[in-house]
């Protein structure tokens, strides 16, 4: 698959949505043919995920967990990518009817749903549910590339249920990140870079309370980088077998500066569970 650099640049650049669907058609293929699943985001790491698809389905889980879906009837997951999760909490729980919202029809359509699994073609702007009508709204390593993110936020509780639970995973960086201290990430890592601070505040107006909050960052960038830098050689076949080497040399390059970026504070990792504030509380 041939890249143009002058392609990816606008694409990380402008950050639009037709943009982020550009960079995800051209780019994710990557971490399938690495992994071989079909999930999309970094994983959660521990001695008890050796691999990436294990750190996948755990981050899955957590956020499952997080978002109490097993006391769930009707969830959204915005920005599903190719359903990945949605089919682990499908497998869990038979009876739950989960709504996948995604901007990339490519995605959606190239995927068989199951039976309790709606494709949606949407933007997270405007959700295409009545009010009040979810127990449940998650964005598992999505809502970064949200823009205005306060928009998603709005939307999520007027579609939400009364104290109906909003559960994110989402990566940030520093108030002031820039190209002196994220290096190539400022490039490579195509989301709106939002900081923690921004997120809460942006939450805090749309109606959200923060019910936990845990940064999960030195369980997700540091290991996966290793993981990359110790099986390199095999992982790099792979890759080659469908992109162009500059594509694979600048992944590992984003890797090695996401790894010390990590461990220099400059990024973080947050997962939030967020309660739907009644209008008589705000």
């Amino acid at each position: 698959m041939l890249i143009n650099p002058i392609d990816l640049l606008l694409w990380t650049f402008r950050r639009n949505e037709s943009d982020v669907v550009k960079l995800y058609d051209s780019l994710s293929p990557i971490m399938e043919v690495s992994t071989g699943g079909d999930m999309l985001n970094f994983g959660y790491w521990d001695n008890s995920t050796p691999h990436p698809i294990d750190a996948q389905k755990r981050l899955c889980q957590m956020i499952g967990e997080m978002a109490e879906i097993s006391a769930a009837e009707v969830i959204a997951d915005i920005g599903s990518g190719i359903l990945g999760p949605a089919k682990i909490w499908s497998s869990q729980y038979p009876s739950l009817q989960i709504s996948s919202v995604n901007v990339n029809f490519s995605q959606l359509a190239s995927v068989d749903p199951g039976n309790n699994i709606s494709k949606i073609n949407s933007t997270a702007r405007m959700l295409p549910f009545s009010n009040s009508s979810l127990d449940c709204v998650i964005a598992l390593e999505s809502a970064q590339h949200f823009k205005p993110i306060g928009d998603f936020f709005s939307e999520s509780n007027r579609v939400l249920k009364d104290d109906g639970i909003l559960a994110l995973a989402i990566p940030t960086a520093i108030d002031n990140s820039s190209f002196s201290n994220l290096g190539i990430l400022k490039f490579t890592w195509s989301s709106e870079h939002y900081s923690q601070k921004n997120i809460v505040n942006e939450l805090s107006k749309n109606g959200f309370k923060i019910i936990e909050s845990n940064d999960i960052g030195k369980n997700v960038y540091s290991p996966l980088a290793e993981y990359y830098i110790h099986n390199r050689s095999e992982l790099r076949k792979k890759i080659l077998s469908r992109y162009s080497k500059y594509v694979e040399k600048i992944l590992f390059e984003s890797m090695k500066k996401m790894q010390s970026a990590s461990e220099n504070e400059l990024i973080g990792y947050l997962m939030l569970k967020c309660k739907k504030l009644a209008l008589d509380s705000r």
